[in-house]
């Protein structure tokens, strides 16, 4: 029998331990139309994590591990979208979510039309992600030891496979396929986001890049792929 995850694979996690926000978020996108779990907890949220979450709406403080902490331990297994929820405004907390392997961050309170509009598009980026897998007639962009196979969607540094986040792979590909040509931080946010850019958007990019070139570096002394064309924007020779 056909279960409902099934039928529709968007189904989001929610993580709060805060019984009224999750029943808000719980209203909001079964409203537009997604399956939801809930879990109070990390502990819960390992449970019930499985093949069918296409995306997981995270909490930054809970009792006992942090969303921060659970994050990092959901990056070592799967690579679904994470949208952080937190009152916290300070850029550098921001900052640490997305580090710790996070897509976005959103400050509460948050607005109805806000969160469908970061869950869809978080949806989408994943989407093509997860399309880039699926085999068809593989070709590669290879630059020194680093490799990405742009219809699978992997990613290789001297022979050792690298686990991206869709919005890392995004970066990645376009920069690999416009080899050269130097991408401004607004750019790269309305290509990869397709939302317009803000002035918080220039720390995204830099956090997401970041991210992007720590994991590059850990497998080859060679961590130079994303060069800086300061006060201008990032680029691949």
């Amino acid at each position: 029998m056909i279960t409902e995850e099934e039928r529709n694979p968007e189904t989001i996690l929610i993580v709060d331990d805060d019984p009224e926000i999750r029943e808000i978020l719980r209203i909001l996108l079964r409203r537009n139309g997604f399956i939801v779990k809930e879990a109070a907890d990390a502990k819960e949220a390992l449970l019930k994590l499985g093949s069918c979450i296409a995306l997981i709406i995270l909490d930054v403080m809970m009792p006992g591990q942090s969303g921060v902490e659970l994050c990092k331990e959901l990056r070592k297994t799967t690579m679904v979208p994470i949208l952080f929820l937190s009152a916290k405004t300070r850029d550098v907390d921001k900052a640490q979510g997305l580090l710790c392997g996070g897509d976005d961050y959103l400050i509460k309170p948050f607005s109805s039309v806000e969160l469908i509009s970061r869950v869809k598009a978080l949806l989408r980026r994943y989407l093509v992600y997860q399309t880039h897998k699926n085999p068809h007639e593989l070709h590669e962009i290879c630059v020194g030891e680093l490799c990405a196979n742009l219809d699978t969607g992997e990613v290789s540094v001297s022979g050792q496979n690298i686990v991206l986040t869709s919005i890392e792979y995004q970066i990645l590909q376009l920069l690999l396929r416009n080899r050269k040509k130097v991408f401004s931080a607004r750019e790269i946010y309305e290509y990869v986001w397709q939302e317009p850019f803000l002035p918080l958007s220039n720390n995204t990019i830099m956090v997401h890049v970041k991210n992007l070139r720590k994991k590059l570096g850990e497998a080859s002394e060679d961590s130079q792929y994303i060069h800086t064309a300061w006060g201008k924007g990032y680029y691949i020779e």
